[in-house]
């Protein structure tokens, strides 16, 4: 069995590590969460994305079947972004009640950070409406089995 090098994906273990580090500090705080978190957690999930995409694309002719889990995979972290982002705008601007914070790209809106997960909430709904039917988008993973061979 090929065995992965231990300094192999250095930043994805880094990331992970660091995705564990703060749920124990946000766990110990119980702070709810705020605009900014959650930009920060959108980033994190479209990178994120953005590599399940890649990695799909290529794992696919050499292995369909890894390759089709890949994308399911792929579909599935957009609908968590798409629900952060959703969560984003449904929070209150600073200590403002409720206002219009819509996605409103066709101009500013209230500043960083609402525009920098607009546009890349956007950028990356492109991708996804290219390589993702809208029923795949709408199907839940319910159905979907995997069986573990080890």
């Amino acid at each position: 069995m090929n065995t992965p090098h231990p300094d192999a994906h250095p930043y994805l273990r880094a990331s992970t590590a660091g995705l564990r580090h703060h749920t124990r500090a946000h766990t110990a705080s119980g702070a709810p969460a705020d605009r900014l978190h959650l930009d920060t957690l959108h980033a994190h999930l479209t990178a994120a994305h953005q590599l399940l995409d890649q990695l799909a694309e290529a794992t696919r002719p050499p292995h369909p079947a890894a390759g089709r889990h890949l994308a399911t995979a792929h579909t599935r972290l957009w609908q968590s972004a798409a629900a952060v982002h959703d969560a984003f705008h449904l929070l209150p601007v600073a200590d403002e009640p409720l206002a219009d914070t819509g996605c409103h790209p066709e101009r500013l809106p209230e500043g960083p950070p609402v525009l920098t997960i607009c546009q890349r909430h956007l950028a990356a709904g492109h991708v996804v409406r290219r390589k993702t039917t809208p029923s795949d988008l709408n199907t839940p993973l319910h159905g979907h089995t995997t069986t573990c061979s080890r």
